[in-house]
């Protein structure tokens, strides 16, 4: 459990940092330390340098424009989960941000870390998918945008280039009669997610759903859209049978393993559950029951 030698440095403002990972191809960012360091422990990771973010001001912001919110990278899950805006608007990532590990995790991880990271049983990535939410990258010559729905590639592989930081995640500013609901189920309290799912809806005057995002997370190699749930619930007027069907549809398209977490068969009748209940909540949330 002692990771191999390595270079450590702390730059003091984000363009140091990209001119020294544009020179040292071998780096390996350090934002929160809950993803990296443990790989690292177990030599699973064995960077020639860590560049730790520390000092890095501007990273870890949360506005929002008429159009959207911006969360930076450096962004910890507790500011997120605090923060009076997202408690007020944005209820998904109140959810997702409230329930990630523990409360050493949530005060020291960062949303851009976990990302990055792309761990396939991560809560980010689902909310970022559901929610259609584009992520922001910086290299030493440009700024570049990736939709999340591009962005999670496999199991710990994204489209971050090896020179590139991840500064910023927008999230489409919700319009009247949205809501957003995150479900999951985990062994225990502070464990990675068994099956957790992310919904974000909008409902017209008459009630039906006029778009919905799913993202879906741990039943398959990286983070998903439950595309065929969200093609059958658009336009719908929801109610339990046509959420089950599609709740359904959403388990198809997942691909669990069995391992410690549970039997691959399990894995996909909780994501009928999960799905179901956070498309019961984020509805419920778009009627301002919640």
């Amino acid at each position: 459990m002692i990771p191999a030698v390595f270079d450590y440095v702390r730059p003091a403002d984000l363009d140091e940092a990209l001119a020294i990972l544009a020179e040292r191809t071998d780096a390996k960012i350090l934002a929160g330390g809950f993803s990296l360091l443990p790989l690292m422990k177990l030599r699973l990771a064995q960077p020639e340098v860590v560049i730790d973010l520390r000092d890095v001001g501007g990273l870890d912001g949360i506005t929002e424009s008429a159009d959207e919110l911006r969360i930076g990278g450096r962004a910890t899950h507790r500011r997120i989960h605090e923060d009076a805006l997202i408690r007020a608007t944005y209820p998904l990532l109140r959810d997702a941000a409230g329930d990630i590990g523990d409360p050493q995790i949530r005060n020291w991880g960062t949303l851009g870390g976990s990302v990055a990271h792309a761990d396939p049983s991560a809560d980010w990535p689902a909310v970022l998918i559901a929610t259609h939410a584009t992520i922001v990258m910086r290299d030493a010559h440009r700024e570049r945008t990736v939709e999340a729905r591009s962005f999670f590639i496999d199991s710990f592989e994204t489209a971050i280039e090896p020179a590139e930081i991840l500064t910023e995640v927008r999230i489409p500013k919700p319009g009247p009669r949205a809501g957003g609901a995150y479900a999951k189920i985990e062994r225990r309290a502070g464990d990675f997610s068994t099956v957790g799912v992310a919904v974000q809806l909008s409902l017209t005057d008459d009630a039906r759903i006029s778009h919905i995002g799913i993202g879906i997370t741990a039943v398959a190699p990286a983070a998903f859209a439950a595309t065929d749930a969200e093609a059958m619930l658009t336009g719908a007027a929801p109610d339990d049978a046509i959420i089950r069907r599609a709740a359904e549809a959403a388990a198809a398209q997942s691909r669990p393993a069995s391992d410690s977490h549970g039997p691959a068969d399990y894995k996909r009748a909780m994501v009928v559950t999960m799905t179901i209940r956070a498309v019961a909540r984020a509805i419920a949330r778009a009627h301002g029951q919640d």
